[in-house]
């Protein structure tokens, strides 16, 4: 299973959503491939937030070692499913796709909502931690149930 996880900056939500469905699936001892990207370029070749990284570090997950890149269009042939974070991830994303595949890999983390950036506001960081980490739970439930 290779899986995308995209945001704007690549800074705080999708380095989260990389960084705990990581864990989590070497946890159950999925050899899954996870990364993040982000849709705008402002940050490629840095770590993601401190403040992310520090919220990570507290739930036991360690995302420091991550570098923000911007998302290819040739991530299309290689994830299987690329989650983005908002609406506005969404349209971006789906803009660069070629074909009804390409769609079809794209969809909301949070399946009908959206995961609220909390660049601007310190005391957002836990609760986006939390609502990625319920997600990034049932996403390993529902791709490693047996069919």
């Amino acid at each position: 299973m290779k899986i995308l996880m995209v945001c704007l900056g690549n800074i705080c939500r999708s380095p989260l959503a990389h960084g705990i469905l990581e864990h989590l699936a070497k946890e159950k001892g999925l050899d899954w491939e996870v990364d993040s990207a982000g849709t705008g370029n402002w940050h490629v070749g840095k770590q993601p937030d401190r403040r992310s990284i520090a919220i990570a570090k507290n739930y036991g997950v360690d995302i420091s070692g991550q570098c923000c890149r911007q998302f290819e269009v040739n991530d299309f042939d290689k994830y299987d499913h690329i989650f983005v974070m908002d609406y506005s991830n969404l349209n971006d994303v789906k803009a660069l796709a070629r074909t009804d595949g390409d769609h079809e890999k794209v969809s909301l983390l949070l399946k009908n909502d959206i995961v609220p950036d909390p660049y601007y506001e310190d005391n957002q960081f836990d609760p986006v931690y939390n609502m990625v980490e319920k997600r990034c739970r049932e996403i390993i439930e529902e791709f490693n149930s047996p069919s």
